[in-house]
């Protein structure tokens, strides 16, 4: 028996423009190792049915985005390595990408993001 950890790509859009490249944790193994051991890393990861990360054993900060089932940011924060952190109770989705990157695409509170098949 094999371990699915392969990682699925999509585009991640904010009002209809391509933000950066999204890589989608949908099953248990990915969602559990997310960006740990990455050193850097372009573009966003997404962890459905997330509502609280760690950077235990983390290598970099990162920017965490909280989602609503919208897909609307509630929260964001920056984590630095070796950090727990607290769930969000409207959180349905967790929302992962190097520190800096949120500011970069002015990523803020109350937008709506949407997430696009990349072919």
């Amino acid at each position: 028996m094999s371990i699915d950890r392969k990682v699925k790509n999509y585009w991640l859009l904010k009002n209809g423009n391509v933000i950066c490249s999204l890589e989608m944790a949908d099953t248990f193994v990915t969602r559990s190792v997310g960006l740990l051991g990455k050193r850097s890393y372009n573009g966003a990861m997404l962890l459905p049915h997330t509502r609280a990360v760690h950077t235990l054993g983390m290598r970099i900060a990162i920017d965490v985005a909280f989602l609503d089932r919208d897909m609307v940011v509630v929260d964001i924060t920056t984590m630095q390595p070796w950090r727990v952190g607290i769930p969000r109770r409207r959180g349905r989705y967790v929302l992962e990408a190097e520190a800096g990157a949120f500011e970069r695409w002015q990523l803020g509170r109350g937008d709506l993001l949407e997430i696009r098949e990349s072919n």
